[in-house]
């Protein structure tokens, strides 16, 4: 994974990004059940952590109730909704505006935009766009 790459090569001392602040202060990620299942979230949250005054926040969720088009399936929307409701949902509607939301999976992104639109929709950033955010 990509996080994996760039929490590798800072280590090693080969990686110089011109990072900048961003005006979000905070970061809530949300993991992608592969990152979960195969422990990719400690490069996730290092990789985010090197964009200075960002303070990195994983959401403490399962699976986003999407996985990949289950959620849009009208047999499985409502185990979908309840899955996504038990944390990460919740979770985001109360993230403020100075809070970027983070999350790698396409479907959890859907799942995130389509969960919040009702009360504001939010969009979800995959971590490579956070960080071309912080590019100077």
């Amino acid at each position: 994974m990509i996080e994996e790459f760039l929490a590798r090569e800072h280590g090693a001392g080969r990686l110089q990004l011109p990072l900048r602040a961003l005006p979000h202060k905070r970061a809530l990620v949300h993991g992608h059940c592969h990152q979960k299942a195969f422990d990719i979230m400690p490069p996730v949250v290092a990789v985010l952590k090197l964009i200075p005054d960002l303070q990195v926040e994983v959401i403490e969720s399962s699976c986003c109730g999407m996985a990949g088009s289950f959620g849009y399936e009208a047999a499985h929307y409502d185990v979908s909704m309840k899955m996504a409701e038990q944390s990460l949902l919740p979770a985001v509607r109360k993230a403020g505006a100075d809070t970027v939301i983070v999350a790698d999976g396409t479907s959890c992104r859907h799942q995130i935009a389509d969960g919040t639109r009702a009360t504001g929709a939010r969009e979800a950033l995959h971590v490579v766009r956070v960080l071309a955010q912080a590019l100077a």
